[in-house]
């Protein structure tokens, strides 16, 4: 509250803190009774640098009337400082969740994904981090190494799947994408529906290919996401060209993240928070089921990559 009267807000409503793990979020009104969330940045995770060049990509899709949510600016200025701590103001954005099966939303989340891509071949980011196998497979690995709450008698299965994974990821790993700025963590829960959607949470913003804006949003069966995959990229070639060579990496990235994400949990376990919300990383039966996704996804990997229906 401290923080935000330095920057001319008067907090009337209390704080509200929001479901967040790498930053601190709260949600409140000021005494005009508008609705801000704040967020208070995870010391040594970002740069400054980095920071600001998220906020510079999300301001100016903003200002290019695509549907996102971008910081406040105070005296032009949108990373903020109170005793040491890094914090951004936005403005408070409702809205329903996403349904990641409506034909209707499908097709303009496709649209609002070119238009995001359209801007974000425009320029390189050069500060915020790429995609790359080091990042999320080598890295993870050595976490892993390290982890102690994997079960002693389990962790050589265990390292050996991450290991056989990783392998298969590298095999079907190319390089010669087009390389653009993206939204990063594009899933339906970071996707608000009022009219249209609404793109939230540039927090893990970063370059890489097209697909992985895209392939978090595919749910069920091959066929069902291949009809998914084939609406949204209609409608996203409306104002983007999709390579569709990407499709193949649809898989290795879904992998990827997998290895990753459980990395990161054990990487935060002296967070307080991680403890009380990953519980089921001290059970053993949570790693035998672990070791097993792990070798069912090498094996979806080896399956031939989802294509579009062939037009005649």
């Amino acid at each position: 509250m401290d923080a935000l009267f330095d920057c001319g807000i008067r907090v009337d409503s209390g704080l509200t803190a929001l479901n967040s793990y790498e930053n601190r979020v709260y949600q409140f009104m000021d005494e005009d009774r508008k609705r801000y969330v704040v967020k208070f940045y995870r010391p040594h995770r970002w740069s400054d640098a980095q920071i600001e060049e998220e906020h510079q990509f999300t301001l100016s899709l903003q200002g290019e009337g695509i549907p996102v949510v971008a910081p406040v600016l105070f005296s032009g200025q949108s990373l903020m400082q109170h005793e040491g701590f890094r914090y951004a103001v936005f403005p408070s954005a409702g809205g329903r969740q996403y349904e990641n099966d409506n034909p209707d939303q499908m097709e303009s989340v496709g649209h609002s994904l070119g238009r995001i891509h359209q801007i974000g071949r425009k320029a390189p980011f050069i500060h915020r981090p790429s995609f790359d196998l080091h990042t999320w497979l080598a890295e993870p690995f050595e976490q892993y190494l390290q982890a102690k709450l994997i079960p002693a008698s389990l962790k050589d299965a265990f390292l050996a799947a991450v290991r056989d994974l990783s392998d298969a990821v590298t095999a079907h790993w190319f390089t010669d994408f087009t390389v653009i700025r993206l939204h990063g963590d594009c899933h339906p829960g970071n996707i608000l529906w009022r009219d249209g959607p609404v793109f939230v949470d540039f927090d893990d913003a970063r370059s890489g290919p097209a697909i992985q804006d895209i392939w978090m949003l595919l749910n069920g069966d091959r066929p069902e996401q291949r009809m998914q995959l084939e609406m949204i990229v209609e409608a996203y070639e409306a104002f983007c060209t999709f390579d569709t060579r990407e499709f193949a990496l649809i898989e290795p990235l879904r992998a990827m993240r997998m290895i990753y994400y459980l990395a990161w949990q054990l990487k935060r376990w002296d967070d307080p928070a991680f403890p009380r919300s990953f519980p089921w990383l001290q059970e053993e039966d949570f790693w035998r089921r672990q070791t097993a996704v792990f070798i069912e996804q090498k094996k979806v990997l080896q399956e031939p990559p989802l294509q579009l229906t062939p037009m005649y």
